[in-house]
């Protein structure tokens, strides 16, 4: 451009200053979300084996909600505050029957089933109702590495995680990852050694952005 055409453009500029500011914000969105853009890709796009993924992809994903939880003293903890790791999450009230105690032990079971990469999943039981667990449900739940326990609403929580069609919220683990977004639910009769796959892929995906801890 010429001394000449300087002139001109004047009053273009102020037109122009927007649109680059919003050019340049998308660029610098594109640029941190690459990595979670590839992994992703890599997950549910590359699949030189021909295989499937075992859960439920959900497409779109669906953000965590932002609400107040409550943990079981109380206490309030936004719901975007358990961003940062992958969460493997159970539902269900306080008065846990035998199918949910059984999907409590299988959540620490996968976890543990992780070896080293387990410090990147985190065990959540949504508890849907006011009541308390039983005193020896939850000594088993805080027991080391303990359960994280916050109440979240049941006709609130349905309007994030949803059920396969037939079957309650409760008969579910879900999976959310660290963004906050619940992008899988495993089936009701789950065969562990296929959830851990998932998980195992997922986790060898996001590698490269994701790290244990908050």
């Amino acid at each position: 451009m010429t001394v000449y055409d300087l002139a001109g453009a004047e009053g273009d500029a102020p037109t122009r200053r927007p649109t680059l500011g919003r050019v340049k914000m998308l660029l610098v969105l594109l640029v941190c979300a690459s990595p979670v853009i590839a992994s992703y890709l890599t997950y549910f796009l590359i699949k030189p084996d021909g295989r499937t993924n075992y859960g439920s992809l959900i497409v779109p994903t669906r953000s965590i909600p932002t609400v107040d939880l409550h943990r079981l003293d109380g206490q309030v903890v936004p719901a975007p505050a358990l961003k940062g790791q992958w969460l493997l999450v159970a539902v269900g009230p306080a008065a846990c029957d035998g199918a949910c105690e059984k999907r409590l032990f299988a959540q620490r079971q996968l976890r543990e089933m992780l070896g080293r990469e387990r410090e990147r999943l985190e065990k959540l039981w949504f508890v849907t109702d006011d009541a308390k667990p039983s005193p020896t449900l939850l000594a088993a739940l805080l027991a080391p590495p303990e359960v994280t326990l916050l109440r979240y609403p049941r006709q609130a929580l349905t309007q994030w995680l949803t059920p396969e069609p037939g079957q309650q919220l409760e008969d579910h683990l879900y999976l959310v990852d660290p963004m906050g977004e619940w992008m899988m639910r495993f089936p009701v009769e789950f065969d562990p050694a296929k959830v851990k796959r998932d998980i195992d892929r997922l986790l060898r995906a996001a590698s490269s952005w994701d790290r244990a801890g908050r």
